[in-house]
């Protein structure tokens, strides 16, 4: 959780809430908490707000099964709202909607940032149990040989009819191509700036 102080007094005990899902990025719904509201989310796991209608603590979830877990809290700059990044566990809206507003929430693209900084922290922090590090240790050579061989696999699984193998195959090229980009000390938004200044050329 972010160390700046929440400032609860400025609305009368309650401040603004924003969940959002944290491997999509999108902007899940907006409650309010209280402090005991945020004790309990910490506590819990479970997101948890202050409903100003029923007067009482609300975890999301209590009544559809449909729970929201707490990944990590921010603060802003201001202190006087908070920034709930979780994993639902289904549609979060009461309308049976994604989102609360009204969005379709099924990429898991954002999970593409968080095995980054994995892969980043088995660079820097190696282990003797982690592929990973075992791949950083070998050498450039040898990660740009392991892409290569993803490469052909799944060139070789593309001609068949078998979408297990094909995905599998897609998941250790986009994983060991992650590598490959670390080993060099490139970032993968390089790689999209040159997407994005190549489509705004066209």
């Amino acid at each position: 959780m972010s160390e700046r102080i929440i400032d609860f007094k400025k609305m009368d005990g309650l401040v603004p809430a924003i969940a959002q899902d944290s491997l999509s990025g999108k902007v899940l719904m907006q409650g309010y908490m209280n402090e005991e509201a945020l004790a309990k989310t910490k506590e819990s796991g479970m997101v948890t707000f202050f409903s100003r209608s029923k007067n009482r603590l609300w975890t999301k979830g209590e009544t559809s099964g449909n729970f929201m877990e707490l990944v990590s809290i921010a603060v802003d700059c201001d202190g006087d709202s908070i920034l709930v990044k979780a994993n639902p566990r289904g549609p979060v809206c009461h309308t049976g909607a994604d989102t609360c507003f009204d969005e379709v929430n099924d990429s898991k693209t954002g999970f593409i940032d968080q095995l980054r900084a994995i892969i980043k922290d088995r660079k820097n922090n190696p282990t003797d149990k982690s592929y990973t590090a075992s791949l950083f240790a070998k050498g450039i050579n040898k990660v740009a040989q392991k892409v290569g061989e993803e490469a052909v696999e799944i060139v070789i699984e593309a001609k068949d009819d078998n979408k297990e193998l094909f995905m599998g195959e897609a998941a250790d090229l986009l994983y060991h191509y992650l590598v490959l980009l670390e080993a060099k000390g490139y970032e993968l938004d390089e790689v999209m700036e040159v997407l994005i200044d190549r489509h705004q050329k066209k």
